[in-house]
Order: C-alpha cells, then sequence, then structure tokens
C-alpha cells in the first residue's frame, strides 16, 4: 500500500517499522508491515510521514525497490486527483484503467544498461482493480467508477485552464502528480499495480472560478480518508483471494536486477 496525499498511516496498532537501503537511496520513509484481516501487509506513504517530498522529487525508484524487496507482490495505490468533467465531483472514488505521462525529467526505469522493453499497454492489473472495484461496491453508495484515463502532470503547480481543457478534448478523466513513473515501475519489478483515485476537485478548466487550490485538496482527501481506508482494507483481503495473476510478467529477471545493482 502507497499512501498519497493525506494519507500518511494505514495501521491502528500492531505494525513494525522496517527500515530498507536500496542502490536508489532511501524510500520515502520506513516501510511499515502489519496485519489486515490475517493478511500481511506492507505500507509506506508516498510523500513520507510529513509530507516532505514534491510530486516531482518523491523517490519512487528507492520506494518500489524496498517493497519489492521486502516480497511485495500487488500493490494497491491510493492518490488524490483532480476531475477533468463535471459528471465526475469530488469525493468520487475511481478505478483508472489507461494512465497518459505528462511528466518531464523523471527516471522511469531501472534498466540504464540493458534493452529491457516491459510491456505497458494495460497499466493496471485487472485483477487487483477488480478487487477494489468490488470493495467499493461494499463500502461506498454507488461504488466506485470503473474505468477512466489517468493523465500525470509534472507538477508541483496546478494547471492552466487551457492544459485542463486540453486534457479533458482528449477524452482523459482525470489529472494527477505521481501515478507515473510508479505504475511502470512497478510493471519493471513484476508487481501487480492498480491505482485508487479520491477526485478531491474538479481541475481549472472544467468550469470557472479560482481554481484549483493546496486547501481544497486536502480539505476533501482529509474529510473521505476514513472511507477509503475501509475500501483499502477490504481490496486487501479481497486480493489476497485471487490466484497469481500474469499482468506483470516479463521475460527479465527480477531477482538477477535486484542482486546486479
Amino acid at each position: 500500500m502507497i499512501g498519497g496525499t493525506g494519507f500518511y498511516s494505514f495501521f491502528d496498532s500492531g505494525s513494525e517499522e522496517v527500515v530498507v537501503d536500496t542502490p536508489f537511496g532511501a524510500p520515502s520513509a520506513p516501510i511499515s508491515v502489519g496485519t489486515v484481516d490475517g493478511v500481511q501487509v506492507a505500507f509506506v506513504p508516498r510523500h513520507g510521514r510529513n509530507h516532505e517530498y514534491a510530486p516531482h522529487t518523491v523517490p519512487y525508484r528507492a520506494t518500489m525497490w524496498a517493497l519489492r524487496s521486502l516480497g511485495v507482490r500487488r500493490v494497491f495505490a491510493p492518490c488524490a486527483v483532480g476531475s477533468l468533467t463535471t459528471d465526475i465531483g469530488p469525493g468520487t472514488l475511481v478505478i483508472p484503467d489507461q494512465l497518459v505521462d505528462r511528466t518531464s525529467g523523471r527516471v522511469h526505469t531501472f534498466f540504464d544498461t540493458s534493452a529491457v522493453h516491459v510491456s505497458f499497454a494495460d497499466p493496471y492489473c485487472p485483477q487487483l482493480r477488480t478487487a477494489a472495484r468490488g470493495a467499493a461496491a461494499e463500502s461506498v453508495d454507488g461504488g466506485a467508477i470503473d474505468g477512466g484515463t489517468m493523465v500525470v502532470i509534472e507538477g508541483p503547480r496546478f494547471s492552466t485552464r487551457a492544459e485542463s481543457q486540453w486534457f479533458a478534448r482528449q477524452g482523459w478523466t482525470l489529472v494527477n502528480m505521481t501515478g507515473h513513473p510508479e505504475a511502470v515501475l512497478a510493471r519493471e519489478l513484476k508487481m501487480c499495480y492498480a491505482a485508487v483515485a479520491l477526485v478531491t476537485d474538479t481541475d481549472a478548466g472544467v468550469s470557472e472560478g479560482e481554481g484549483v487550490s493546496e486547501t481544497e485538496v486536502y480539505a476533501v482527501f482529509e474529510k473521505s480518508l476514513d472511507m477509503l481506508k475501509g475500501v483499502l482494507t477490504r481490496s486487501v483481503v479481497a486480493a489476497d483471494a485471487i490466484d497469481d495473476c500474469d499482468c506483470a510478467q516479463g521475460g527479465h529477471d527480477v531477482d538477477a536486477l535486484l542482486a546486479s545493482v
């Protein structure tokens, strides 16, 4: 579990902190390992415990490497997003099925010296998406919206009106700052990965007004955090009952990669 903006802890009690060194430096925080309804879970806050990492400075490679080295093979990635349509308002849960990368300058691979090309046509694990949708249906009135394209921007600034109008014209649904390179790094490490997106605002070009503010984002996320944790708890239990998935398979040897770097 990788907690997004405003989501800095997951366990109420009984967790153990694990400090992991990686070839890419320290992850965003020590990994908390605990049990949720009999399922062992590792949790890390994406932005650090005190939100000390901005979207473009999050140590994505270190965090993903640390999780994989602890034995993690499935990742739920809750995140705050803006909506690019008036049909999806603040407080709505969305389980996206596609991603568009509009970041710049971020390192988005572990393979700097060898030619490894992972399949990324479908960036999110279908089995984890199914688990999250089912969990939301049990927890939230109306459940979660199934599918949608999340465009990931560099940040840390929000979009201009023209940018968000352009994104909307492409048919994209959500805008976010952290979904890439996290998803592709998970794929390279052969970890199943699914985003669970909480809409905190409508993006600047969707309607007239003052545009998006950081205060607005934090307020909506805080109000919805208990609901989101409930959905994720049920998602973990549902995912634990799923057979092995082949969405993150590839020809490269991840164990050899971990040993060689």
